[in-house]
């Protein structure tokens, strides 16, 4: 599958594209511009097991060529790149990993429009399906290939199918995907993400996470089909 990685260059977007094009993804790091995306790339291809397939651009030029996008940039700066990218995401789904943080960061804070995902898609409209993943994942281990990441990747959106895809690229990076309900529940799962930074802080860690009890690979495989 050939993925763009909207704001690539940050530690969460470009923790997941190195285990995805690991996992045999064409992995596309976009950027503000196209001269940091490809710097960012050339840094994933150096710890790119053999084959591994990372390229850098401008984050409209990825959207253009993406069969999927990912939105990993700061709250702060999602609706200025979803204006600038909006028409070429048309017809796509763009899996968001947006979490607006509170001041401090370990407060939950909730955006006018409720979380950032719900924003995104009302910005977006219909034309562009979304779905929201890997909030609470700490981007500490991902360019660990070998490391296990033991929390679950909670996904929500409207559409089964759309949130399949996401359960099966966390799956890909080496984690439990977990279907999540609509994105009516995003609030709470945006909000996880500054829980988990109260946890790392009061136990002076940097990789707290969470898992799902009472499903089991049976489970999982029934859900998937």
């Amino acid at each position: 599958m050939k993925i763009a990685i909207l704001g690539g260059t940050g530690k969460e977007g470009a923790g997941l594209g190195l285990r995805w094009a690991a996992a045999g993804h064409e992995i596309i790091i976009g950027s503000r511009s196209a001269e940091r995306g490809a710097e960012a790339a050339g840094a994933l291809r150096a710890r790119l097991p053999a084959g591994g397939t990372v390229r850098g651009m401008d984050n409209l030029s990825a959207a253009r060529e993406a069969e999927v996008a990912v939105l990993a940039v700061p709250y702060e700066a999602q609706a200025a790149t979803l204006a600038e990218v909006q028409e070429a995401l048309a017809g796509k789904l763009l899996i968001s990993v947006v979490a607006p943080l509170g001041q401090p960061r370990s407060r939950v804070w909730f955006p006018p429009g409720g979380s950032a995902a719900l924003e995104a898609q009302a910005q977006l409209g219909e034309a562009t399906r979304l779905v929201a993943a890997f909030q609470i994942i700490s981007a500490e281990h991902l360019k660990e290939l070998d490391h296990v990441i033991e929390s679950d990747v909670l996904v929500c959106g409207e559409k089964a199918e759309d949130r399949q895809v996401a359960v099966e690229l966390a799956e890909a990076a080496g984690m439990r995907g977990v279907h999540a309900g609509p994105l009516q529940n995003t609030p709470v799962i945006e909000g996880l993400t500054a829980v988990m930074i109260a946890i790392n802080a009061r136990y002076k860690i940097k990789n707290a996470g969470l898992r799902v009890t009472g499903i089991d690979n049976e489970r999982q495989r029934i859900d998937a089909n």
